[in-house]
């Protein structure tokens, strides 16, 4: 095993629910499934717009791929390798975005803010779910271990490119604006996407809104960034590659820590043996 796949205190051994197990990729074999899910869901599901060689390999990749953590579900009834990869999200830490000149979200947003923060940082990304697999113990799973990688990591902040679909900026005004006049990050922290790349969130007034309906409208995995205490940065960005309108979220890991602490410090040496408690 290489320092890549070095295993993680309480993601090495696996964590598992059921048939359902999570654990960061232990293979080059592994990345490539998940690079193949992201393209089955971005690029044949989401009509995102793949390059030439992506189009040829049927995967999803870029030069972040080498040298992030990637974090997998593993549906054991499929397999305990390859075969079993049905969901997955792309964990980048400083040290890994060092080696590319910085995080991938700085392409859309000025992060300088999150950059400079003294405690530890994790950016999220490239999350993707088998279709069969979209349920609430699967979304369940993956984020028990997202916290145990914050747990592990002491990671203070997560942050990161979530996506509402589409590109029609008319279309998704309400929800932009609802983000906007009620989730907007503290100015301390606060991502703004950089100038030639920024729409306007608040494409309505506060009071014309109704917020119960524009968060129900809201992609799942932003809903769940937003129950955990998330923010997100001024101004959205249409990907044009991608087929979607995206915002940059951030979300402080005080909940995350404070619910998963106990949990994991009683289970990450029995993660090894065995499902967890």
């Amino acid at each position: 095993m290489t320092d890549r796949f070095a295993p993680v205190p309480g993601l090495d051994g696996e964590l598992r629910s059921g048939e359902l197990g999570v654990r960061l990729a232990r293979s080059d074999e592994e990345v490539l499934a998940s690079q193949r899910l992201r393209y089955q869901v971005f690029y044949d599901e989401m009509a995102a717009k793949p390059t030439p060689e992506m189009a040829a390999s049927g995967r999803d990749f870029d030069a972040y791929d080498p040298v992030c953590d990637h974090l997998l579900v593993i549906d054991h009834t499929r397999g305990d390798g390859p075969e079993g990869v049905v969901g997955t999200y792309r964990l980048i830490r400083r040290s890994a975005a060092a080696t590319q000149g910085g995080f991938y979200s700085a392409a859309e947003y000025d992060i300088s803010a999150l950059e400079h923060y003294p405690g530890e940082v994790l950016e999220l990304g490239r999350s993707c779910v088998d279709e069969a697999h979209r349920s609430r113990p699967t979304m369940q799973i993956l984020w028990r271990g997202i916290a145990a990688y914050v747990f592990h990591y002491n990671i203070e902040i997560m942050f990161g490119c979530a996506s509402l679909p589409g590109t029609d900026l008319n279309a998704l005004a309400e929800p932009l604006a609802y983000l906007y006049h009620h989730h907007l990050a503290p100015p301390a922290l606060r991502p703004r996407a950089i100038a030639d790349r920024f729409a306007a969130m608040d494409l309505r007034p506060a009071d014309s809104l109704n917020p119960k309906h524009a968060f129900a409208g809201l992609p799942p995995l932003i809903k769940g960034y937003l129950r955990l205490g998330g923010f997100v940065g001024d101004g959205a960005v249409v990907d044009d590659q991608f087929n979607t309108t995206d915002v940059c979220v951030i979300v402080k890991t005080d909940l995350i820590t404070a619910k998963y602490s106990s949990h994991y410090t009683r289970t990450v040496n029995d993660a090894v043996d065995g499902p967890a408690a």
